[in-house]
């Protein structure tokens, strides 16, 4: 999390600095709080509950695994494009390599990804299903003003 968040905020003065414009209604602020919260709450459930079968462990580290290399993929096909924030360079033209030949959001698939990793390898039954849940919405809202932002952007 610690290298994400320095390439975007790397990212996101490049961004500013070339005319991107950031979205008035984005939910970043409800992100960047309930992102590490529900990881924590995973974590707190699993301490609590004790380690679960080594099989259930090792499925959730490859699904996280898996995650995290879709997740660098999308990162690394969107260069310095790619934020924390929605910030949108006008006139920039979409990206349509790497990942997103197939996927419109594929850094919110594996984040989707990430969560329900951390829940299976955890064994948080309660908190894993209840984190998909609410960064779940965070995340369609999210994909909403991005999208929105895009469209802008390319007119």
């Amino acid at each position: 999390m610690l290298a994400e968040a320095r390439r975007a905020s790397r990212n996101e003065g490049m961004q500013r600095s070339r005319g991107g414009v950031e979205p008035p209604d984005d939910v970043y602020t409800m992100m960047r709080i309930v992102y590490p919260a529900v990881f924590l709450a995973m974590f707190a459930e699993g301490f609590w509950r004790g380690a679960p079968p080594l099989a259930n462990w090792a499925a959730g580290v490859a699904f996280l695994a898996a995650a995290k290399c879709l997740k660098w993929w999308a990162i690394a096909s969107l260069g310095s494009s790619w934020t924390f924030r929605v910030i949108v360079v006008p006139g920039a033209p979409l990206v349509a390599g790497g990942p997103y030949r197939w996927l419109r959001h594929p850094n919110y698939v594996a984040v989707v990804g990430e969560l329900a990793g951390v829940a299976i390898a955890n064994g948080a039954r309660i908190a894993g299903p209840l984190s998909l849940a609410v960064f779940g919405w965070l995340i369609w809202r999210r994909v909403a003003v991005e999208n929105r932002a895009l469209t802008t952007a390319a007119r």
